[in-house]
Protein backbone atom coordinates (compact mmCIF):
# COMPACT_ATOMS: atom_id res chain seq x y z
CA UNK A 1 0.00 0.00 0.00
CA UNK A 2 1.32 3.24 -1.30
CA UNK A 3 1.71 5.80 1.96
CA UNK A 4 0.25 8.95 1.00
CA UNK A 5 2.10 12.72 2.09
CA UNK A 6 0.53 15.67 1.25
CA UNK A 7 1.70 19.05 1.10
CA UNK A 8 0.57 21.77 3.31
CA UNK A 9 -0.16 23.92 0.59
CA UNK A 10 -3.38 21.69 0.04
CA UNK A 11 -5.10 22.32 3.30
CA UNK A 12 -6.81 25.67 2.19
CA UNK A 13 -7.79 23.81 -1.08
CA UNK A 14 -9.24 20.54 0.81
CA UNK A 15 -12.93 20.53 0.34
CA UNK A 16 -15.38 17.15 2.31
CA UNK A 17 -17.83 18.65 -0.13
CA UNK A 18 -21.70 19.88 1.25
CA UNK A 19 -23.32 18.22 3.79
CA UNK A 20 -26.26 18.52 1.30
CA UNK A 21 -26.20 16.55 -2.17
CA UNK A 22 -28.33 19.14 -3.21
CA UNK A 23 -25.32 21.58 -2.92
CA UNK A 24 -23.19 19.39 -3.48
CA UNK A 25 -23.53 18.19 -6.44
CA UNK A 26 -22.65 21.49 -8.34
CA UNK A 27 -18.98 20.82 -6.24
CA UNK A 28 -17.93 17.27 -7.70
CA UNK A 29 -20.56 14.88 -5.88
CA UNK A 30 -20.37 12.94 -9.60
CA UNK A 31 -16.55 12.67 -9.13
CA UNK A 32 -16.59 11.39 -5.66
CA UNK A 33 -19.83 9.63 -5.52
CA UNK A 34 -19.55 5.97 -3.35
CA UNK A 35 -21.70 4.10 -5.90
CA UNK A 36 -22.59 1.53 -3.40
CA UNK A 37 -24.76 -1.80 -4.20
CA UNK A 38 -27.79 0.17 -3.30
CA UNK A 39 -27.21 2.51 -5.50
CA UNK A 40 -26.87 -0.10 -8.57
CA UNK A 41 -30.38 -1.39 -7.30
CA UNK A 42 -31.91 2.01 -7.59
CA UNK A 43 -30.48 2.91 -10.43
CA UNK A 44 -31.63 -0.81 -12.70
CA UNK A 45 -35.07 -0.04 -10.86
CA UNK A 46 -35.04 -3.17 -8.82
CA UNK A 47 -35.46 -0.76 -5.71
CA UNK A 48 -37.98 2.18 -6.30
CA UNK A 49 -38.63 2.97 -2.48
CA UNK A 50 -35.48 4.56 -1.17
CA UNK A 51 -35.64 4.28 2.79
CA UNK A 52 -32.40 5.96 5.43
CA UNK A 53 -32.32 7.95 8.44
CA UNK A 54 -31.52 12.29 7.73
CA UNK A 55 -28.23 12.64 6.41
CA UNK A 56 -27.75 8.72 5.58
CA UNK A 57 -27.41 9.94 1.53
CA UNK A 58 -31.15 9.38 0.01
CA UNK A 59 -30.76 12.44 -1.53
CA UNK A 60 -27.25 12.19 -2.98
CA UNK A 61 -28.59 8.88 -4.55
CA UNK A 62 -31.46 10.86 -5.77
CA UNK A 63 -28.97 13.65 -7.91
CA UNK A 64 -26.53 10.85 -9.00
CA UNK A 65 -29.48 9.27 -10.81
CA UNK A 66 -31.15 12.26 -12.04
CA UNK A 67 -27.97 13.25 -13.88
CA UNK A 68 -26.97 9.85 -15.09
CA UNK A 69 -30.70 9.06 -16.64
CA UNK A 70 -30.63 12.97 -18.25
CA UNK A 71 -27.40 11.95 -19.83
CA UNK A 72 -28.96 8.62 -21.39
CA UNK A 73 -31.85 10.98 -22.81
CA UNK A 74 -34.45 10.31 -20.41
CA UNK A 75 -36.94 13.21 -19.37
CA UNK A 76 -36.17 13.54 -15.62
CA UNK A 77 -39.25 15.00 -13.59
CA UNK A 78 -37.61 15.99 -9.95
CA UNK A 79 -40.29 17.19 -7.28
CA UNK A 80 -38.49 19.18 -4.58
CA UNK A 81 -40.18 19.64 -1.20
CA UNK A 82 -41.46 23.00 -2.10
CA UNK A 83 -43.55 21.64 -4.53
CA UNK A 84 -45.35 18.81 -2.44
CA UNK A 85 -44.46 19.24 1.20
CA UNK A 86 -47.15 18.22 3.74
CA UNK A 87 -46.41 21.48 5.50
CA UNK A 88 -48.20 23.55 2.73
CA UNK A 89 -50.92 21.01 1.94
CA UNK A 90 -52.06 20.57 5.40
CA UNK A 91 -53.11 24.37 5.88
CA UNK A 92 -55.48 23.92 2.41
CA UNK A 93 -57.03 20.65 3.69
CA UNK A 94 -59.95 19.87 5.68
CA UNK A 95 -58.81 17.84 8.80
CA UNK A 96 -59.11 14.17 8.48
CA UNK A 97 -62.15 14.47 11.60
CA UNK A 98 -63.91 17.50 10.34
CA UNK A 99 -65.69 13.97 8.38
CA UNK A 100 -63.57 10.98 8.42
CA UNK A 101 -63.39 11.12 4.46
CA UNK A 102 -60.74 8.46 3.79
CA UNK A 103 -58.34 10.42 3.32
CA UNK A 104 -55.67 7.43 2.08
CA UNK A 105 -57.44 6.34 -0.87
CA UNK A 106 -58.22 9.83 -1.76
CA UNK A 107 -54.06 10.86 -1.43
CA UNK A 108 -53.41 7.84 -3.40
CA UNK A 109 -55.75 9.10 -6.02
CA UNK A 110 -54.56 12.27 -5.93
CA UNK A 111 -50.87 11.45 -6.12
CA UNK A 112 -51.84 9.09 -9.74
CA UNK A 113 -53.30 12.42 -10.78
CA UNK A 114 -50.57 14.29 -10.31
CA UNK A 115 -47.89 12.10 -11.11
CA UNK A 116 -49.65 11.46 -14.44
CA UNK A 117 -50.40 14.71 -15.48
CA UNK A 118 -46.55 15.82 -14.64
CA UNK A 119 -45.35 12.32 -16.76
CA UNK A 120 -47.89 13.81 -19.91
CA UNK A 121 -46.78 17.58 -19.96
CA UNK A 122 -43.35 16.23 -19.85
CA UNK A 123 -43.66 14.05 -22.99
CA UNK A 124 -45.98 16.20 -24.77
CA UNK A 125 -43.63 19.42 -24.11
CA UNK A 126 -42.97 21.34 -27.18
CA UNK A 127 -39.74 19.44 -29.84
CA UNK A 128 -41.01 16.17 -28.42
CA UNK A 129 -41.69 13.57 -31.50
CA UNK A 130 -45.01 11.35 -29.75
CA UNK A 131 -45.72 8.11 -31.17
CA UNK A 132 -49.23 7.06 -32.68
CA UNK A 133 -51.78 8.16 -30.12
CA UNK A 134 -50.21 11.02 -28.39
CA UNK A 135 -51.67 13.62 -30.35
CA UNK A 136 -54.71 12.80 -27.26
CA UNK A 137 -52.25 13.58 -24.18
CA UNK A 138 -51.04 16.76 -26.29
CA UNK A 139 -54.44 18.09 -26.49
CA UNK A 140 -55.36 16.95 -22.99
CA UNK A 141 -52.44 18.97 -21.89
CA UNK A 142 -53.78 22.11 -23.93
CA UNK A 143 -57.47 22.28 -22.86
CA UNK A 144 -56.23 21.04 -19.15
CA UNK A 145 -53.68 22.12 -17.96
CA UNK A 146 -51.97 25.19 -19.97
CA UNK A 147 -52.05 27.44 -16.83
CA UNK A 148 -48.64 29.35 -16.13
CA UNK A 149 -47.65 28.84 -12.39
CA UNK A 150 -49.85 26.07 -11.86
CA UNK A 151 -47.43 23.81 -10.08
CA UNK A 152 -47.33 20.14 -8.54
CA UNK A 153 -48.87 21.74 -5.50
CA UNK A 154 -51.80 22.91 -7.10
CA UNK A 155 -52.25 20.11 -8.93
CA UNK A 156 -52.21 17.70 -5.91
CA UNK A 157 -54.75 19.91 -3.78
CA UNK A 158 -57.17 20.37 -6.91
CA UNK A 159 -57.67 17.08 -7.12
CA UNK A 160 -57.79 16.31 -3.40
CA UNK A 161 -60.39 19.48 -3.37
CA UNK A 162 -62.95 18.01 -5.90
CA UNK A 163 -62.91 14.99 -3.99
CA UNK A 164 -63.50 16.61 -0.24
CA UNK A 165 -66.07 18.70 -2.10
CA UNK A 166 -68.09 15.72 -2.79
CA UNK A 167 -67.40 13.51 -0.10
CA UNK A 168 -68.52 16.23 2.53
CA UNK A 169 -70.57 18.84 0.86
CA UNK A 170 -74.86 18.40 0.73
CA UNK A 171 -74.97 16.17 -2.67
CA UNK A 172 -77.40 13.34 -2.55
CA UNK A 173 -76.08 10.32 -1.32
CA UNK A 174 -75.88 8.03 -4.77
CA UNK A 175 -74.62 10.87 -6.94
CA UNK A 176 -72.21 11.54 -4.11
CA UNK A 177 -71.23 7.62 -4.73
CA UNK A 178 -70.97 7.66 -8.28
CA UNK A 179 -68.70 11.32 -8.59
CA UNK A 180 -66.66 9.74 -5.97
CA UNK A 181 -66.18 6.37 -7.82
CA UNK A 182 -65.33 8.67 -10.67
CA UNK A 183 -62.96 10.42 -8.76
CA UNK A 184 -60.84 7.48 -7.31
CA UNK A 185 -61.05 5.71 -10.59
CA UNK A 186 -59.43 8.55 -12.35
CA UNK A 187 -61.99 8.40 -15.30
CA UNK A 188 -60.95 12.33 -16.17
CA UNK A 189 -57.25 10.65 -17.41
CA UNK A 190 -57.91 6.79 -17.37
CA UNK A 191 -58.72 6.95 -21.36
CA UNK A 192 -55.00 8.43 -21.73
CA UNK A 193 -53.15 5.61 -19.89
CA UNK A 194 -52.83 3.55 -23.34
CA UNK A 195 -51.73 6.41 -25.45
CA UNK A 196 -49.27 7.14 -23.32
CA UNK A 197 -48.19 3.36 -22.86
CA UNK A 198 -47.56 3.59 -27.08
CA UNK A 199 -45.48 7.13 -26.40
CA UNK A 200 -43.61 5.16 -23.58
CA UNK A 201 -42.32 2.58 -26.13
CA UNK A 202 -40.21 5.46 -26.97
CA UNK A 203 -39.24 7.54 -24.76
CA UNK A 204 -38.16 6.73 -20.80
CA UNK A 205 -39.25 8.51 -17.75
CA UNK A 206 -37.82 8.64 -14.69
CA UNK A 207 -40.10 10.83 -11.50
CA UNK A 208 -37.96 11.37 -8.52
CA UNK A 209 -39.95 12.02 -5.31
CA UNK A 210 -37.47 13.35 -2.55
CA UNK A 211 -37.63 14.81 0.96
CA UNK A 212 -40.89 14.10 2.28
CA UNK A 213 -40.51 15.35 5.48
CA UNK A 214 -41.18 19.45 5.92
CA UNK A 215 -44.16 19.72 8.03
CA UNK A 216 -44.64 16.03 9.33
CA UNK A 217 -46.19 16.01 12.36
CA UNK A 218 -47.35 12.32 12.67
CA UNK A 219 -50.99 12.91 12.26
CA UNK A 220 -53.68 10.69 10.13
CA UNK A 221 -53.62 13.50 7.38
CA UNK A 222 -49.61 13.40 7.65
CA UNK A 223 -49.77 9.55 6.76
CA UNK A 224 -52.03 9.54 4.12
CA UNK A 225 -50.13 12.39 2.83
CA UNK A 226 -47.54 9.91 2.85
CA UNK A 227 -49.07 6.22 1.90
CA UNK A 228 -51.01 7.54 -0.53
CA UNK A 229 -47.76 8.36 -2.39
CA UNK A 230 -46.36 5.15 -1.58
CA UNK A 231 -49.50 3.71 -3.41
CA UNK A 232 -49.63 5.59 -6.11
CA UNK A 233 -45.81 4.84 -6.79
CA UNK A 234 -46.25 0.94 -6.77
CA UNK A 235 -49.39 1.36 -8.97
CA UNK A 236 -47.76 4.38 -11.68
CA UNK A 237 -44.68 1.96 -12.27
CA UNK A 238 -46.68 -1.16 -13.23
CA UNK A 239 -47.92 1.62 -16.03
CA UNK A 240 -44.93 0.39 -18.85
CA UNK A 241 -41.03 -0.85 -18.06
CA UNK A 242 -39.81 2.71 -18.95
CA UNK A 243 -41.80 4.55 -16.49
CA UNK A 244 -40.16 4.70 -12.98
CA UNK A 245 -41.49 6.52 -9.97
CA UNK A 246 -38.80 6.78 -7.01
CA UNK A 247 -39.77 8.14 -3.58
CA UNK A 248 -37.32 8.35 -0.66
CA UNK A 249 -38.70 8.37 2.73
CA UNK A 250 -36.85 8.93 6.30
CA UNK A 251 -36.81 5.64 8.05
CA UNK A 252 -38.37 7.12 11.23
CA UNK A 253 -41.16 8.26 9.26
CA UNK A 254 -41.63 4.74 7.34
CA UNK A 255 -42.13 3.33 11.26
CA UNK A 256 -44.67 5.78 12.20
CA UNK A 257 -46.96 4.92 9.28
CA UNK A 258 -49.16 1.54 10.00
CA UNK A 259 -50.74 1.80 6.75
CA UNK A 260 -46.97 1.18 4.79
CA UNK A 261 -46.37 -1.87 6.88
CA UNK A 262 -49.32 -3.61 5.12
CA UNK A 263 -48.56 -2.34 1.66
CA UNK A 264 -44.52 -3.10 2.67
CA UNK A 265 -45.44 -6.91 3.18
CA UNK A 266 -46.82 -7.13 -0.57
CA UNK A 267 -43.84 -4.92 -2.06
CA UNK A 268 -40.70 -5.47 0.28
CA UNK A 269 -38.60 -6.14 -2.26
CA UNK A 270 -39.11 -2.55 -3.71
CA UNK A 271 -37.85 -1.25 -0.36
CA UNK A 272 -34.30 -0.23 -0.65
CA UNK A 273 -32.93 0.72 3.14
CA UNK A 274 -29.38 3.14 2.70
CA UNK A 275 -27.21 1.63 5.34
CA UNK A 276 -23.62 2.54 6.43
CA UNK A 277 -20.11 0.81 7.85
CA UNK A 278 -16.93 2.41 9.17
CA UNK A 279 -15.49 1.48 6.28
CA UNK A 280 -18.18 2.87 3.65
CA UNK A 281 -17.71 6.07 5.40
CA UNK A 282 -13.87 5.71 5.34
CA UNK A 283 -14.29 5.09 1.54
CA UNK A 284 -16.43 8.27 1.31
CA UNK A 285 -13.85 10.92 3.18
CA UNK A 286 -11.10 9.35 1.46
CA UNK A 287 -12.88 9.62 -2.32
CA UNK A 288 -13.16 13.50 -1.56
CA UNK A 289 -9.50 13.70 -0.29
CA UNK A 290 -8.31 12.48 -3.54
CA UNK A 291 -10.65 14.41 -5.87
CA UNK A 292 -9.41 17.76 -3.51
CA UNK A 293 -5.48 16.26 -4.03
CA UNK A 294 -6.51 16.06 -7.91
CA UNK A 295 -8.08 19.50 -8.06
CA UNK A 296 -4.67 20.82 -6.83
CA UNK A 297 -2.23 18.90 -9.00
CA UNK A 298 -1.09 15.95 -7.46
CA UNK A 299 -0.46 12.30 -9.47
CA UNK A 300 -4.24 10.50 -9.87
CA UNK A 301 -1.66 7.15 -9.99
CA UNK A 302 -0.47 7.74 -6.93
CA UNK A 303 -3.95 8.51 -5.63
CA UNK A 304 -5.40 5.80 -7.08
CA UNK A 305 -2.91 3.70 -5.65
CA UNK A 306 -3.07 4.82 -2.02
CA UNK A 307 -5.68 3.03 0.21
CA UNK A 308 -8.49 4.20 1.81
CA UNK A 309 -6.61 4.45 5.66
CA UNK A 310 -3.42 6.30 4.02
CA UNK A 311 -5.70 9.23 2.64
CA UNK A 312 -7.36 9.72 5.82
CA UNK A 313 -3.68 9.45 7.66
CA UNK A 314 -2.32 11.98 5.08
CA UNK A 315 -4.89 14.47 6.21
CA UNK A 316 -5.30 13.80 10.34
CA UNK A 317 -2.57 11.61 10.89
CA UNK A 318 -1.86 9.40 14.65
CA UNK A 319 0.09 10.31 17.30
CA UNK A 320 2.90 7.32 17.66
CA UNK A 321 1.36 4.76 19.82
CA UNK A 322 -1.97 5.00 18.46
CA UNK A 323 -3.58 2.05 15.75
CA UNK A 324 -3.12 2.96 12.46
CA UNK A 325 -6.98 4.03 12.45
CA UNK A 326 -7.34 5.23 15.47
CA UNK A 327 -8.00 8.67 14.81
CA UNK A 328 -10.57 7.66 11.97
CA UNK A 329 -12.47 5.33 14.83
CA UNK A 330 -12.60 7.74 17.15
CA UNK A 331 -14.83 10.19 14.55
CA UNK A 332 -16.64 7.33 13.25
CA UNK A 333 -17.41 6.14 16.66
CA UNK A 334 -18.76 9.63 17.22
CA UNK A 335 -21.65 9.38 14.51
CA UNK A 336 -24.74 7.40 13.44
CA UNK A 337 -22.85 6.28 10.72
CA UNK A 338 -24.37 8.85 8.29
CA UNK A 339 -22.10 10.17 5.71
CA UNK A 340 -23.76 14.08 6.46
CA UNK A 341 -22.35 13.65 10.07
CA UNK A 342 -18.62 12.43 8.81
CA UNK A 343 -18.47 15.20 6.87
CA UNK A 344 -19.61 17.85 8.77
CA UNK A 345 -17.18 16.43 11.50
CA UNK A 346 -14.36 16.39 9.46
CA UNK A 347 -14.99 19.85 7.85
CA UNK A 348 -15.25 21.20 11.40
CA UNK A 349 -11.63 19.95 12.33
CA UNK A 350 -10.61 21.23 8.99
CA UNK A 351 -11.57 24.41 9.64
CA UNK A 352 -10.44 24.88 13.55
CA UNK A 353 -7.17 23.39 12.12
CA UNK A 354 -6.71 25.83 9.58
CA UNK A 355 -5.49 29.14 11.34
CA UNK A 356 -4.11 26.62 14.61
CA UNK A 357 -2.12 24.30 12.78
CA UNK A 358 -1.35 24.78 9.11
CA UNK A 359 0.55 21.25 8.44
CA UNK A 360 -0.37 18.08 7.55
CA UNK A 361 -1.29 15.86 8.99
CA UNK A 362 -3.53 17.20 11.34
CA UNK A 363 -2.82 16.74 15.03
CA UNK A 364 -5.28 14.77 17.11
CA UNK A 365 -6.10 17.61 19.14
CA UNK A 366 -8.08 19.10 15.71
CA UNK A 367 -10.84 16.85 16.18
CA UNK A 368 -10.91 17.96 19.78
CA UNK A 369 -11.05 21.30 18.85
CA UNK A 370 -14.01 20.74 16.73
CA UNK A 371 -16.24 17.97 18.90
CA UNK A 372 -17.91 20.18 21.39
CA UNK A 373 -19.46 22.42 18.40
CA UNK A 374 -20.20 19.32 16.27
CA UNK A 375 -21.46 17.56 19.62
CA UNK A 376 -23.93 20.61 20.06
CA UNK A 377 -25.11 20.39 16.68
CA UNK A 378 -25.78 17.31 16.53
CA UNK A 379 -27.72 16.94 19.52
CA UNK A 380 -29.88 19.79 18.87
CA UNK A 381 -30.37 18.40 15.11
CA UNK A 382 -31.65 14.48 16.61
CA UNK A 383 -33.64 16.61 18.64
CA UNK A 384 -35.00 18.51 15.61
CA UNK A 385 -35.54 15.43 13.72
CA UNK A 386 -38.22 14.09 15.96
CA UNK A 387 -39.61 17.06 17.30
CA UNK A 388 -42.96 15.97 16.27
CA UNK A 389 -43.10 12.28 17.83
CA UNK A 390 -41.21 13.80 20.83
CA UNK A 391 -41.12 17.57 20.98
CA UNK A 392 -38.52 18.59 23.52
CA UNK A 393 -36.11 15.80 23.47
CA UNK A 394 -33.21 18.36 23.92
CA UNK A 395 -34.50 18.46 27.86
CA UNK A 396 -34.64 14.81 27.89
CA UNK A 397 -31.19 14.74 26.72
CA UNK A 398 -29.90 17.29 29.41
CA UNK A 399 -30.93 15.18 32.00
CA UNK A 400 -28.11 13.27 31.08
CA UNK A 401 -25.60 16.48 31.70
CA UNK A 402 -22.65 15.55 33.87
CA UNK A 403 -23.19 12.11 34.55
CA UNK A 404 -20.80 9.42 33.49
CA UNK A 405 -21.09 7.80 30.16
CA UNK A 406 -21.84 4.69 31.18
CA UNK A 407 -25.04 3.56 33.19
CA UNK A 408 -26.21 0.68 35.00
CA UNK A 409 -30.13 -0.01 34.24
CA UNK A 410 -30.79 0.02 37.75
CA UNK A 411 -29.90 3.65 37.41
CA UNK A 412 -30.82 4.80 34.14
CA UNK A 413 -34.54 3.40 34.89
CA UNK A 414 -34.73 5.70 38.34
CA UNK A 415 -33.51 8.40 35.94
CA UNK A 416 -36.03 7.37 33.01
CA UNK A 417 -38.65 7.11 35.87
CA UNK A 418 -37.94 10.85 37.41
CA UNK A 419 -38.45 11.70 33.73
CA UNK A 420 -41.96 10.15 33.09
CA UNK A 421 -43.26 11.39 36.86
CA UNK A 422 -42.13 14.85 36.31
CA UNK A 423 -39.36 14.52 39.57
CA UNK A 424 -37.02 16.11 36.79
CA UNK A 425 -38.31 19.32 35.05
CA UNK A 426 -37.94 19.54 31.46
CA UNK A 427 -39.59 21.54 28.83
CA UNK A 428 -43.54 21.76 28.82
CA UNK A 429 -42.98 20.22 25.36
CA UNK A 430 -42.60 17.14 26.43
CA UNK A 431 -45.57 16.18 27.35
CA UNK A 432 -45.02 13.06 25.95
CA UNK A 433 -43.10 12.07 28.83
CA UNK A 434 -46.66 11.64 30.94
CA UNK A 435 -47.99 8.64 28.70
CA UNK A 436 -44.20 6.65 28.99
CA UNK A 437 -43.19 4.18 31.19
CA UNK A 438 -39.24 3.94 32.22
CA UNK A 439 -39.01 0.86 30.14
CA UNK A 440 -40.71 3.11 27.03
CA UNK A 441 -38.52 6.21 27.24
CA UNK A 442 -35.36 3.69 27.22
CA UNK A 443 -37.07 2.15 24.11
CA UNK A 444 -37.11 5.48 22.38
CA UNK A 445 -33.43 6.59 23.52
CA UNK A 446 -32.42 3.74 22.08
CA UNK A 447 -34.24 4.19 18.68
CA UNK A 448 -33.19 8.02 18.05
CA UNK A 449 -29.69 6.78 18.79
CA UNK A 450 -29.14 8.50 21.96
CA UNK A 451 -28.48 5.03 23.89
CA UNK A 452 -25.75 2.41 23.07
CA UNK A 453 -26.44 -0.96 24.82
CA UNK A 454 -24.31 -3.67 25.86
CA UNK A 455 -26.20 -7.30 25.13
CA UNK A 456 -23.49 -9.83 25.71
CA UNK A 457 -21.86 -9.29 29.02
CA UNK A 458 -18.82 -7.35 29.99
CA UNK A 459 -16.46 -8.40 27.23
CA UNK A 460 -18.92 -7.29 24.40
CA UNK A 461 -18.87 -3.42 22.92
CA UNK A 462 -21.90 -1.27 23.13
CA UNK A 463 -23.58 -1.12 19.73
CA UNK A 464 -26.33 1.75 19.00
CA UNK A 465 -29.30 1.38 16.89
CA UNK A 466 -27.71 2.41 13.47
CA UNK A 467 -25.30 -1.26 14.09
CA UNK A 468 -28.34 -2.99 15.36
CA UNK A 469 -31.33 -3.01 14.40
CA UNK A 470 -33.47 -5.05 16.53
CA UNK A 471 -32.23 -5.76 20.20
CA UNK A 472 -33.82 -7.31 23.09
CA UNK A 473 -33.42 -4.18 25.08
CA UNK A 474 -35.40 -5.71 28.44
CA UNK A 475 -32.45 -8.23 28.34
CA UNK A 476 -29.93 -5.51 28.38
CA UNK A 477 -27.93 -4.03 31.83
CA UNK A 478 -25.54 -1.89 31.05
CA UNK A 479 -25.95 1.47 28.92
CA UNK A 480 -23.66 3.89 27.15
CA UNK A 481 -24.68 7.53 26.17
CA UNK A 482 -23.56 7.90 22.65
CA UNK A 483 -19.95 9.55 22.48
CA UNK A 484 -21.78 11.60 19.59
CA UNK A 485 -23.90 13.26 22.90
CA UNK A 486 -20.51 13.36 25.67
CA UNK A 487 -19.20 16.68 24.66
CA UNK A 488 -22.05 18.60 24.63
CA UNK A 489 -23.42 17.07 28.11
CA UNK A 490 -20.16 17.51 29.56
CA UNK A 491 -19.81 13.55 29.94
CA UNK A 492 -16.12 12.70 30.82
CA UNK A 493 -15.24 9.57 28.47
CA UNK A 494 -15.28 6.55 30.48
Amino acid sequence: MVRLALSPKILHGLDFGAPAAERDIGRGLEKYFVESPAYRRVEAGDKTIVIGSRGSGKSAIFQMLARRERSRGTRVIELSPDDYSYELLSATMAAEDAGSWAKHGAYAAAWKYLLYVLIMKEVARKGMRLARGGADIHRYIRDNHSTVGMGPLSLLVSYLKRLETVKLGPIEAGARTRELDRLYKLEEIHNLLPSLRRVLDGVRVVVLVDELDRGWDSSEDAQAFVSGLFQACVSINGLHDNLRVYVSLRQELYDDIPALYEDAQKHRDLLETVRWSPDSLLKLIARRIRHSAREMGYDRDVLDRAGDLSCWNAVFGNPPGIPAAGSFAYVAERTLHRPREIIEFCTAALDAARDRHPTLPLPLGAIGWAEPGYSADRAQDIAAEFRFQYPGLLGVFDAFRGRGPVVDRDDLEFVCLELVTGEIRVSAASWWLRERSPENLIEILWQVGFLKAKPNGDDSPFVGVHEVAHLNLAAVRRFEVHPMFQSYLGVSPG
